[in-house]
């Protein structure tokens, strides 16, 4: 007898959301006629059918409300509070371009329409874990980062992906806070970016990625602190030399380059122990790499000497 153990982000079939509910509302969604006053209307996805949920890709959690995944956002471009996603609206969506460059046999500028047509686009349900102590569990759509970067051709010399975020003054009024380090820069290594776990994100609930999570296209990897994610990026690069990422200017005693989930590691001013489910705010133990460890632990193997916590 064949006997199966379910893995780290696997729940059980009876757990997950019937297809058709999912796909119904979808259907629903995208023939609504906008999106709400100061916000630009949008298909849903360029796919003639929405893209199917990945079954893999299971957070063993309930999935967050969409209305808490959706107003409660960090992103300091639209000011220092939580509850930011109404001035978000401001920013447009259409026309985008994310210009990929640096150390690649084919810089190019990818419009947002064309990735979602030519990316392999799925639905993964993810857990978010923010270095503040709160987290959810979303249903992102996008493709593996991978797939970007397989279209321009690393070259063998880059060793990081640098990710910048837009910086819009008319549209992002947290810019007037000219003490931060505009643009916000975020980065991994290669070699990171090349974990199938590591998604570009154009979606979130069945619907276009709304601007005050990271709309049009963000960067999601679950298994680091949620301040690693680059929001309504613009330009990927790839370099030779580390990047000093937007937070580590700031106070790198506090914010390093890796940022991988740890319990056991506190913040300089918090514990990490557990966090807060938002929408409900059930405090729940927090888990090593965000419980991802057994796909991405390997990846920082003979890195002792590196500050691997945030």
């Amino acid at each position: 007898m064949l006997i199966r153990i379910p893995r780290g982000w696997e729940i059980p079939d009876r757990d997950a959301t019937a297809e058709a509910l999912v796909f119904g509302r979808r259907a629903a969604l995208k023939a609504a006629a906008g999106l709400g006053a100061g916000s630009i209307a949008l298909p849903a996805f360029a796919q003639d059918a929405p893209p199917a949920r990945n079954p893999r890709y299971l957070a063993g959690r309930e999935i967050t409300a969409e209305k808490d995944a959706t107003t409660y956002n960090n992103y300091y471009e639209f000011g220092t509070d939580k509850g930011i996603h109404r001035a978000a609206q401001k920013l447009p969506q259409r026309p985008w371009t994310v210009k990929v460059d640096g150390l690649v046999d084919n810089p190019r500028g990818f419009d947002i329409e064309e990735l979602l047509k030519t990316m392999p686009m799925e639905e993964r349900v993810y857990r978010l874990r923010c270095v503040e102590a709160w987290s959810m569990v979303v249903p992102w759509t996008g493709f593996p980062i991978a797939a970007l970067l397989k279209a321009v051709g690393p070259k063998s010399e880059a060793k990081y992906v640098r990710f910048e975020t837009a910086a819009l003054p008319a549209a992002m009024p947290g810019l007037r806070q000219s003490w931060y380090p505009w643009p916000y820069i975020e980065a991994c290594t290669v070699d990171e970016a090349a974990n199938d776990l590591s998604f570009l994100v154009t979606g979130a609930y069945g619907k276009p990625l709304p601007p005050q999570n990271g709309g049009p296209v963000r960067f999601h990897q679950p298994w680091k602190y949620g301040f690693k994610a680059g929001k309504s990026l613009v330009r990927i690069s790839l370099v030779a030399q580390r990047p000093k990422t937007f937070w580590e200017a700031i106070q790198a005693s506090e914010y390093g380059f890796w940022a991988n989930v740890n319990p056991e590691v506190s913040h300089p001013r918090w514990s990490q122990a557990s966090e807060r489910v938002l929408g409900s705010g059930e405090r729940i133990p927090t888990q090593l790499f965000n419980g991802y460890g057994e796909f991405v632990a390997g990846l920082y193997t003979n890195l002792q000497k590196e500050r691997l916590w945030a």
